[in-house]
C-alpha cells in the first residue's frame, strides 16, 4: 500500500479499491466479529489451526517462501539503482586514491613497507565498508518481518537467505572494482593467476565483513544500536 514518487494519484486509487474490496470480505468480517466480542486477536489467528497449513505450520514450502523472499529482496535492490551506482562510484574513487597513493610500487625495502601498506588500507576499507551498508538491513525490517513471522509466512532460514542472496552481487562487483583499480596501479605481482588470487582474497573478506554486519543487524533492536556496537 505504499506510494510512489510522481504517481499519487494512482497509488491512492489502487490503495482505495484494496480498502474497498477488503472491507467487503469475509476475512473483514470476521475481524469485526472478533474486535466486537472482544477476544485476544493474537490468540485467535495465531494459536487456532488455519486453514492450508502444512505440517511445518507453514501455508507454503521452503522454496517457495524462499523464491518470494529473494524476488522481493532483489525487486527491493533494483527500486534504487541509484544506491548502486553511488557504492559503486565510491569504490573507484577509493580505490583510486589509494592507488595513486601507493603507486609504481618496487619490490625493495621501502617499496615492501609501502605494499604492506596499501593491503592493509585494502582489508580495513573492505570491512568498515561492507559492514556499514549492511548493518541496518534486518533492524530497519525488524516489525515487518516480525508481523510476517507470526503470520506463518516465512521462515527465519529462507528470510535469511533470501535477504542475504539478493545482495550478493553487489557485493562480489565492489571488490572487483576495487581491486582491478588498485591491483595494477601499486603494481603488485603481475599475472592473472595472482590478480585471481588477490581478487578472491578480498572477495572473501568483504563477503566475511557483510557476515559480520549482518550479525550485528540481526542481534540489534534497532538501527541505532546496531551503529553503537
Amino acid at each position: 500500500l505504499a506510494i510512489a514518487p510522481n504517481k499519487e494519484t494512482e497509488c491512492r486509487d489502487t490503495i482505495k479499491k484494496i480498502c474497498d474490496s477488503f472491507a467487503v470480505s469475509p476475512i473483514a468480517r470476521e475481524v469485526m466479529e472478533v474486535a466486537n466480542t472482544g477476544k485476544n486477536v493474537e490468540e485467535h489467528y495465531f494459536l487456532q489451526p488455519m486453514e492450508g497449513v502444512s505440517r511445518t505450520g507453514y501455508r507454503s514450502s521452503w522454496w517457495t517462501q524462499f523464491y518470494y523472499v529473494l524476488w522481493r529482496s532483489w525487486l527491493t535492490v533494483l527500486k534504487d539503482p541509484m544506491l548502486v551506482k553511488v557504492r559503486l562510484l565510491q569504490t573507484a574513487m577509493v580505490a583510486t586514491l589509494i592507488g595513486s597513493i601507493y603507486f609504481g610500487q618496487k619490490v625493495d625495502q621501502d617499496g615492501v613497507m609501502n605494499i604492506n601498506g596499501s593491503l592493509f588500507l585494502f582489508l580495513t576499507n573492505m570491512t568498515f565498508q561492507n559492514v556499514f551498508a549492511v548493518i541496518n538491513v534486518f533492524s530497519a525490517e525488524l516489525p515487518v518481518f516480525l508481523r510476517e513471522k507470526r503470520s506463518r509466512l516465512f521462515r527465519v532460514d529462507t528470510y535469511f537467505l533470501g535477504k542475504t542472496i539478493a545482495e550478493v552481487p553487489l557485493f562480489l562487483a565492489v571488490p572487483f572494482v576495487f581491486t582491478s583499480i588498485t591491483y595494477p596501479m601499486i603494481g603488485l605481482k603481475s599475472g592473472a593467476v595472482h590478480y585471481l588470487t588477490a581478487l578472491m582474497i578480498v572477495v572473501l573478506v568483504a563477503n566475511v565483513a557483510t557476515s559480520f554486519g549482518y550479525l550485528i543487524s540481526c542481534a540489534s533492536s534497532s538501527i541505532s544500536m546496531a551503529l553503537s556496537v
